[in-house]
C-alpha cells in the first residue's frame, strides 16, 4: 500500500512525525508532501496569483510553498504521478477539527481534495485541553490509538467522494474510552470575539478569539463524544448540495 503523508501545521510538525510513525506500521512505502509553514485555516485554498517552489527534504519527503490543497495537488500530479498513492492520510493536526471546524480546516480540506482525486482520504486531529497548549500539546492519544482506529478503515466500504474525520481526545491513551462513529456537530461561531490591540506604532490590530461556542444541544455528536473521552470518526461527504431542498427550490421556477 503506497500512503501519501500531508497536514496544515507544516512540514516540521511534530504531529507529522507522529502520523509518519503510524503510517509506517501500516506500510512501508511512505512519501510526505506538506505546506512549508503553518497554514491553519487555510481550508480549500489554493495558490493562483504566484508560483509554487517544491522543496526536496530528503528521501520521499517534500515540502511544498502553499496551501494542504496546493501539497495533495503537487503530490498527485507530481510527485506521485507515475505511482499514486492508495491511501491520504492528513494531521495529525494540532487541535480539534469538530463541527463545523472541517469548513476551515487545512487539515480536512487536503483530505478532502484526496477524495476528489478518488482516493480514500483521512483526517485525523489531536484535540488538546486549553491547559496543554503551546508546545506542551500531547499527541499520546494519537499515537496509541491511530493504527487501531486506521486499520479497520483500509478494507471496509467507502463511498465515492468520501472522507473520513478523526479526532483524538485530549485524555492519556488509557483514558481513552474506545472508538465512536458520529455526525458532524454545529457550534455557535456567533459567539466570536474580536480582540483588539494596538502595536507600538500606534496602528490597531486585531485577532480572532474562538471561545465560549456552546455546543449542541444533543449529546450524540463528534464535539460532544470527544469531549467525552472517545476517538471519534465521522464520514464526510464532498458533496453539499442539500438534496432535501432540491423538490422545494424547483418548484419556485415551474
Amino acid at each position: 500500500m503506497r500512503i501519501l503523508l500531508t497536514n496544515d501545521d507544516g512540514v516540521g510538525a511534530p504531529g507529522l512525525a507522529v502520523l509518519e510513525r503510524i503510517a509506517r506500521t501500516l506500510s512501508d512505502d511512505v512519501t510526505i508532501v506538506a505546506p512549508l509553514s503553518e497554514k491553519s485555516g487555510a481550508g480549500r485554498s489554493l495558490t493562483l496569483t504566484r508560483p509554487l517552489r517544491l522543496r526536496q527534504l530528503g528521501e520521499r519527503r517534500y515540502a511544498v510553498s502553499g496551501t494542504p490543497t496546493d501539497a495533495v495537488m503537487m503530490a498527485l500530479a507530481h510527485v506521485m504521478k507515475d505511482g499514486p498513492p492508495d491511501l491520504i492520510l492528513s494531521g495529525v493536526n494540532r487541535g480539534a477539527n469538530l463541527g463545523e471546524d472541517v469548513s476551515y480546516s487545512g487539515t480536512v480540506s487536503a483530505a478532502m481534495e484526496g477524495a476528489l482525486a478518488g482516493i480514500r482520504s483521512i483526517a485525523l486531529s489531536q484535540v488538546y485541553a486549553k491547559s496543554g497548549a503551546g508546545a506542551n500539546v500531547s499527541f499520546a492519544a494519537a499515537e496509541a490509538w491511530g493504527e487501531r482506529v486506521l486499520r479497520p478503515l483500509l478494507d471496509g466500504p467507502w463511498s465515492p467522494r468520501s472522507l473520513v474525520n478523526i479526532n483524538f481526545p485530549a485524555r492519556e491513551p488509557d483514558q481513552v474510552l474506545g472508538v465512536r462513529v458520529v455526525p458532524q456537530g454545529l457550534r455557535d461561531y456567533g459567539a466570536t470575539e474580536i480582540l483588539q490591540r494596538t502595536d507600538p506604532r500606534g496602528f490597531d490590530y486585531f485577532w480572532l478569539k474562538l471561545a465560549g461556542m456552546p455546543h449542541t444541544p444533543a449529546h450524540d455528536t463528534d464535539l460532544e463524544a470527544a469531549a467525552d473521552g472517545w476517538v471519534t470518526v465521522t464520514p464526510l461527504h464532498c458533496d453539499m448540495t442539500n438534496r432535501a431542498a432540491l423538490s422545494d427550490l424547483a418548484a419556485l421556477y415551474r
